[in-house]
This record gives C-alpha cells, structure tokens and sequence, in this order.
C-alpha cells in the first residue's frame, strides 16, 4: 500500500476521534448553556452535518479529489474551535421563543454553525470511500475505533479542563494530524493555527467564556443585590457552582407560624439550572425551622432509628434527621462532584456532610447490594426554588420497580417520604401516587388508601407511603402536626372533604379530589383516562417519569396555560418540533442529488436502487446505540459512564468487525445481517435480568462486563456498511457520497424517534425498531443485488 495511502488512515482515525470526542463535549455545554433536553439536539446536528458532507460531493464529484483531504481536515480543525465560538455569540435562547420570532432563526444558525465540524469530518470519510472502496473495511474501522478512542478520552479530558476549553484542545489533535498529510504553504501554516488554539486554551479569552442562558436559576441569582459568586467546579457529570445569594432561602413549604430568622445558607447550582443549599449547621438554635417543614412529618410520627436519606444534594434532609435524634443516618448522593465538594470544603459547614455513612452512586443499586432496613426512606424532589421539569430526562428513582425496591427495605412500620413543590396543575404528585398504587395492587394488597397519607403547604407536598396501614395514633399526630403549623390535609385514612383546604385555600380543592379519585379502585381507571396529563406509572423500560403529555389535550393545554408556549419549553417538548426542522434538513439533502440527476436526464442506475439499504442501516445502528445507551444507565448509574460504555464497546467492537471483514470475504454476505437481527432480539430478552444481577459489583468491574457483553452485538454491527461500500464501489462508485448522506440523514432523526418511540412503549420497542431496519437493510441487499452481469 502507497504511504500517502496509509496516511489517510491516520487522518481519518484522529478526524472521528475529535468529533465524536466535541459532540459529546457539545451535550455538556448545552447542558449548561441552556438545558439538559437540548443536548439531545447535538446527536441531530453532528448527523446532519456527516450527511450534508455526503450531499456535497455526490453533487460537486470534483470536490471527491483525494487531494482535496489535507485541506479538509485543516478545515476540521479550526472549525472545531470557531463553531464553538460564534455558536456562544449566538443569542439563542428557548425561553425567548414565545415573544421572539427571531429565535427560530437563531436555531437555523446554530445548526448550521455547529454543525460545519462534522460536514468536514464527513468529507474527509466520504472521499476517502470514494477514491478506496475497495478498502472500505480498512477505511469503516478507522472512523470507528477513532471514534471509540474519543468516547473514552474525552471522559478524561473533561475531568481536566471545563467544557469550553475542549474545543481547542481538539482543534489541536486534528490539526497536529494533518501533518501526515499536508504539503506546501498549508503545512508551513498549521504551526501557526496550532499556536492560535493553544493561546485560546490557555490565555482564556472572555469572550471564550461559556455563556448561560439569562433564565437559568444560576443567573437569575446572581442578578440579586449583593449576590456573590463563589467557586466554579466541573467533571465529566456536571458543573457545579457555589454562590452567596438573597434568593438562596431553602426552607421548602416552610409554615407561615415560623417568624424567626433562617440560617445562614450557601447555594450550589448543577449546570447553573439545578438550585439548591447547604445550611450552615453551626447555629443549632435556628434549625428550629426544620420543625415547621412539611418534610418533618415522618420524624414527628413514626420510628426515625434507622434513615436513610437519597440525593440529599446540600443535606437539608440530613440536617432534619440529626435535628430528630436520628441515630444511624445512611446518605446516598448520585452526583459524586457534589459530594466531594461539601465533604472537602463543606465539612464543618455542613455538620459532617458526605463524611460519614455517605456513598456515592444509585440508591437502587445501594439498596440491592444489602439486606438493610430502615425506618424512614427520605427522598425530596426540590431544589431552592420550583423549576420545570424536563419531560424527556429519564429518571429510574420513581418507577414501578423502584418503589417495589423501596418497600422491601422497610422496616414493618416503616415510611416513604417524598416531598416536591406544587407546580399547578397535579401531576407530578399524581403519577407519585399512581405508582405506588400499582405497586400496591401487584402485592395483593387492594386497600391503598389505607397506606397513604399527604399534606400540603403554600408551595410544597410531603407524601407518605407505607407497607402497612397508618395507625389511628399516627393518624392523629398527622392531624395534630397540619393543625399546629396550618397545613392542609389532602389525604389520610377515613378523610374527609371538609377536613381538607382550610388554610391555605384553592378555588376547586383539587389535590383532595384527585387523591381520592386516585385511591378508590371504583373511579381511578376513569380519572386516570379522562385527566388532563398522563399520569400513569412508569417503569424501567420507560422511565419518563416528568413526561406528561397526551397529544390530544394539547390544545386545552395551551389555553389552560394562558395560551402560553413557557410550559412546553420547560417541559422538553420543543424539542420534537426542532426534530421535526431537522427530519425536513434531512429530507432535502438525501433528495438533492436525485433532483440534479433527474434534471441532468440521467437515469437510475442499479447501484442506486441499493441506496435506502444505507438508510436502514443508519437508522438501525442509531436505534440499537440509544436504546442501549438508556439501558445502560440504570446498571452503571451514571450517564456519562453509560455513554462511554457503550459507545467504546460499540464503535471499537464495530471496527474490529470491519478490519475483518476486509481480510476474511464470508463476513461481508448477506447471512451476517440476519445474525445482527437475532442478536438485538436476544438482548431484548437477557439485558434486563443481567442489568439488575451485576449491579452488587462494583462500578469498574460492571463497565468491564458490559463492555465485553455489548461487543459481539457491535462486531456484526460493523461489517454491513462497508461491505455496502465494497459493493457500490463496484457498481456504481459515483453512489457512495449519496449512500453516505443517506445513513448520516437517516441516523439524525433515528435517536429523536427513538426516545418518541420509548416514551410510549419502552425502549425495548426502540431495540425491536432496531431489529426491524436490519431485517429491512436485508430485504434490500438481496432484492436489489442479483449477480452481476458484465
């Protein structure tokens, strides 16, 4: 092989190292930027931009000249660092879009600013299987374990420098890389576009600064007199910032009976959205407040020996429990940054915070690991201040499953307690209690109402949950504790309507209404059908546990909502209708080419019969990737380690399938295609009962099974395309820039359907829409493809 040949290797391997490495950087910027359910969006971006690439050279076959590669990839590399900076300078932002209209062309310019990185990856790739199809495998494994290499490292480069210094750190990788391809005044120029990243990385210009969206909870905070922001800190699972703050008053639901002073507080903000407080413990006397909470309920009326406390975040729950005499207090936080935070510069601050009894990791997973009861399982839904809920974030905490998980670690008298904000109107609270009645019915046990018990404060609810029923002397201490601090009742064993809604009074006493409909297993079908939200249980195969929309209420919905778009912003739900701008993107660049062929009097060649065998398969590798990505979360507990996971295995496991597929020819038949199909319907089977058994190891050895679980999957996964490749190169070679547009088109709307697709049944239906495109891929090969006839 030629040494320039063999240089484009290289090339290639590093050009998909450093994209995949700013897409996943691009998910936690935006996370921070604006909001988590827009990272969801980079996904779309980076497939647009691979496919675009295709949709260029399949029109302009000149620009298919491998001499053009050096220039590409220079290309790439400063378009790393420079879409970053102009998409920062970028006014975008979704709160804006109810009264601006100029914010959708600002989602037109993020697109297609962000995305120009992967349409010169996307080049590069494209001429390269253009002008060597013959080495397709060779060239598939390449972009493939480049692309492992990326979502491995990039883990690592963001436990060193923030988000926003990953771009030119980047912009270095590939620009160093082009040197083995570079010749003349464009090589003599790299040294000096390398230095211009490195001074971006390291001088830290302010206008290099991430800039957040004005209505995050951070920056809304911090515009109060006398605000003070304190230290910012970051991983590869969040960003965390320390502030001081008059709008940092973390007394959830708090009695209007309490007129004393609160505590002295520290707020702490999680990708500056997530607001929440560590209280100063020094001052024994002023934790009188926890007293007049609705979350102090289960202290006041049952056992409170044995506690244990999930995600307490800046420990007010904690707090609550040593203010109770709580004797033995298990903490369990899932953002491990967090926790080393307070633990080393926090500590005396926080009474002892994280230092004792503290882990970090999934309470689930902590739960399964031991046979440890308890008396009071606390678990609080709020920050410092109501917010919206993103309706597509999954959360394993409050499934079907989870609860069942809950109930077997209680002692016999033992209480759930949950409290979260109201946010008008029920829903959260709704689908709380629907679950546990569910899980209640699954038991054998009929009479939920009998284990429930609920109260209400101007702004918060503490739900109560037990195995058994509430005793007559509990119930009168719940009672005697509304009636003292002014709380409303919603319910309690034997309530009634007029013992309800006193104090702080609504128009309708809308939460008695719903919980008792909910409780009487006479209405609760009925209610559940004809209510406003979805509230129906979720479980772990679904596990939007904010996803409430029904389509057809959406009309009520807006007028309901004062014929605002706010809710559906901070809901998530503007994100379906973006994906629907991008499905349009999509279809107008894999249509290009056929319009200028049509219009040049060509006529369809065989090769091009053979192209939507490309779509199935960008749609089917996509599919299976986020499903199992989803999959993954729960066992490995945190996301970033779920991503990493499986995309290493994946993509790695898929170039070595492709590097073989080159060396050994019955790899490349159509059979294979039928085993990928088989495989993803025995994961459908075995993946969850392996989830649940291996999370009594630890975190390491979990990600070292899985990895080699997921690999025989991904191996076959990687030999259809280029084996694809091989073969449009002997038939119709002008078709692969237009395959390419095809797959990469095809995969930007496949994570967007398959999230539609598991909101509504699960992601064990987007692994099956997985397997159906492969069957699909497979019908295609071998109707279109007869033996060729010279």
């Amino acid at each position: 092989m030629e040494a320039s040949k063999r240089k484009i290797f290289i090339v290639i391997f590093f050009s998909s190292l450093s994209s995949l490495a700013y897409e996943i950087t691009l998910t936690r910027i935006f996370s921070i930027s604006l909001w988590y359910h827009f990272a969801f969006m980079v996904v779309s971006i980076a497939m647009l931009g691979f496919g675009a690439g295709g949709t260029l050279l399949s029109l302009y076959p000149r620009l298919r000249d491998p001499s053009r590669i050096p220039l590409n990839v220079v290309l790439l590399g400063l378009s790393v660092s420079l879409s970053y900076l102009i998409a920062n300078l970028i006014p975008f932002d979704p709160v804006r879009l109810s009264w601006e209209r100029v914010q959708f062309l600002y989602i037109f310019f993020y697109y297609l600013t962000l995305s120009l990185p992967f349409f010169f990856a996307g080049t590069i790739v494209v001429t390269a299987f253009s002008s060597m199809s013959d080495k397709a495998g060779l060239l598939y494994a390449s972009d493939l374990l480049g692309a492992g290499f990326g979502s491995l490292g990039i883990l690592f480069c963001l436990n060193a420098v923030a988000p926003e210094r990953v771009p030119f750190i980047l912009s270095t990788i590939v620009l160093s890389s082009s040197f083995f391809v570079a010749t003349g005044r464009l090589k003599r120029a790299i040294p000096l576009f390398i230095l211009s990243c490195l001074a971006l990385l390291f001088l830290r210009p302010v206008f290099g600064d991430l800039r957040m969206s004005p209505y995050k909870g951070l920056e809304a905070a911090l515009r109060f007199p006398g605000a003070e922001h304190l230290k910012t800190y970051f991983s590869p699972f969040s960003r965390i910032d320390t502030f001081r703050s008059p709008a940092v008053r973390f007394a959830p639901g708090l009695s209007l009976r309490y007129l004393d002073t609160l505590p002295e507080q520290t707020g702490i903000a999680i990708d500056g959205g997530d607001i929440n407080a560590i209280t100063y413990s020094g001052d024994r006397h002023s934790h009188e407040f926890l007293r007049f909470l609705p979350s102090a309920l289960p202290y006041e009326i049952g056992e409170k020996k044995d506690v244990l406390i999930l995600d307490p975040k800046g420990g007010l729950q904690d707090l609550a429990a040593k203010h109770y005499g709580s004797h033995d207090i298990a903490t369990i936080e899932s953002n491990p940054l967090l926790m080393r935070i307070i633990r080393q510069e926090y500590a005396y601050y926080s009474g002892g915070l994280y230092t004792q009894n503290a882990w970090s990791g999934s309470g689930r997973s902590w739960l399964r690991r031991g046979e440890r009861k308890f008396d009071i399982i606390d678990i609080s839904l709020m920050g410092a201040s109501p917010s919206g809920s993103f309706g597509i974030s999954e959360d394993y905490r409050f499934t079907v499953e989870a609860f069942r998980e809950y109930l077997d670690h209680l002692k016999p008298g033992g209480l759930i307690s949950i409290n979260l904000f109201l946010l008008p109107p029920p829903r959260s609270e709704l689908r709380l209690l629907n679950t546990f009645v569910e899980v209640v019915k699954e038991s054998g046990n009929a009479e939920a109402a009998a284990r429930v018990v609920a109260i209400r404060s101007w702004d918060s609810i503490c739900l109560l949950m037990k195995r058994s029923p509430f005793t007559p002397g509990q119930i009168e201490k719940v009672k005697r504790f509304s009636h003292d601090r002014r709380f409303d009742l919603v319910h309690y064993p034997g309530i009634q309507e007029d013992e309800s809604n006193r104090y702080i009074r609504l128009p309708s006493n809308e939460y008695f209404k719903a919980f008792r409909d909910i409780l009487d297993s006479h209405n609760r079908t009925e209610f559940i059908k004809n209510y406003l939200f979805d509230i129906r249980p979720v479980y772990d195969d679904r596990p939007f546990f904010q996803y409430y929309l029904r389509i057809e209420n959406i009309a009520h919905l807006y007028r309901l909502m004062g014929q605002k778009w706010q809710y559906f912003l901070e809901e998530g739900y503007l994100l379906p209708a973006i994906s629907l701008q991008v499905l349009f993107l999509s279809l107008v660049l894999v249509s290009l080419p056929l319009f200028k062929n049509r219009a040049e009097g060509e006529s369809l060649r065989s090769g091009r019969i053979f192209l939507p065998y490309f779509a199935f398969l960008g749609l089917g590798y996509m599919s299976v990737e986020t499903a199992l990505i989803q999959k993954m979360i729960l066992p490995l507990e945190h996301p970033p380690y779920a991503v990493a996971t499986v995309l290493a295995s994946m993509l790695m496991s898929s170039g070595i399938g492709s590097l073989l597929s080159h060396k050994v020819p019955w790899l490349r038949r159509p059979p294979v295609i039928l085993a990928i199909l088989a495989l993803i319907m025995l994961y459908t089977k075995v993946l969850p009962p392996i989830s649940s058994s291996v999370t009594v190891f630890a975190i390491p050895l979990r990600i070292v099974l899985f990895f080699v679980l997921l690999a025989p999957l991904g191996f076959l996964m990687g030999i259809p395309f280029p084996a694809g490749i091989r073969i449009l190169g002997e038939r119709d070679s002008n078709s692969i820039p237009w395959a390419w547009a095809m797959n990469g088109c095809c995969s930007v709307f496949a994570p967007i359907l398959a999230v539609m697709i598991a909101t509504a049944l699960g992601f064990g239906a987007v692994l099956w829409l997985g397997a159906l495109s492969y069957g699909l891929a497979f019908l295609t090969l071998t109707v279109s493809f007869r033996p060729h006839q010279p």
